[in-house]
């Protein structure tokens, strides 16, 4: 998957406060897959989990699954600035956004707080292979903010959203959750269908939606779990 650069200053309007809870742990063991490569990745039926620790100095990151739904990765960045890494599992869709059905997706997630510690919790949707980017933020924590400029709020899936747009290299859209959680349900045609309705995006093919943790920093080592996550589509 090919990322972009995420920035990591404070946001221009004022959003909710991340309720999540956690603390310093080690490194989870796997019950059925586990990788400390950079890249690593694993197949489950339709989707892949991958650790993808693809920003400049990043520090140590070994990641577990039992499944696409049951995963998690310990990761130990340094709080210089910058996304490090973006540990996910993804699902491939494929389909034109006007004809791409009721496409939704639920999950839960434990992830941790605390100083040294910026993240977001967030799905990347890519339309036409990488040209179009869709990020949906339901949860952060610390010093990250979305590509661009603050546009407008929406109401999508029964949830407010404050949706920002940006990039250098692609248009990137940015929906950010009004309300934090760490257990959502998203509905991913709404966020998708709106954009184009709003002549924000052209008609793309939807062929990717990934889910997981977007980690600037977890300076000393930090857990962060998926306990749950599904795409029905």
């Amino acid at each position: 998957m090919r990322r972009r650069s995420l920035l990591t200053a404070a946001l221009t309007v004022p959003l909710g406060t991340a309720g999540a809870v956690g603390a310093l742990q080690s490194p989870a063991q796997a019950a059925t897959w586990s990788s400390t490569e950079r890249y690593g990745e694993w197949r489950d039926g339709a989707y892949t989990v991958h650790n993808h620790v693809w920003g400049s100095g990043g520090g140590p990151q070994s990641i577990w699954a039992n499944s696409h739904s049951n995963w998690g990765v310990w990761a130990n960045h340094p709080n210089t600035g910058g996304v490090k890494s973006y540990p996910h599992a993804r699902y491939m869709l494929g389909r034109d956004v006007w004809n791409m059905g009721n496409v939704s997706s639920n999950h839960n997630v434990s992830v941790p707080s605390g100083s040294g510690l910026a993240y977001c919790t967030a799905y990347d949707v890519w339309g036409n292979d990488h040209d179009y980017e869709i990020m949906i933020w339901t949860q952060w924590h610390g010093s990250v903010g979305p590509i661009g400029s603050y546009v407008t709020d929406v109401n999508l899936g029964h949830r407010n959203w404050a949706l920002y747009q940006g990039g250098e290299y692609h248009p990137v859209y940015s929906f950010l959750a009004r309300n934090h959680t760490t257990e959502s349900w998203v509905d991913i045609t709404a966020h998708c269908q709106w954009l184009v309705s709003q002549g924000r995006m052209p008609r793309v093919s939807i062929d990717e939606i990934a889910f997981g943790f977007e980690i600037t920093s977890s300076a000393g080592g930090y857990n962060f779990n998926c306990n749950s996550y599904d795409v029905w589509a």
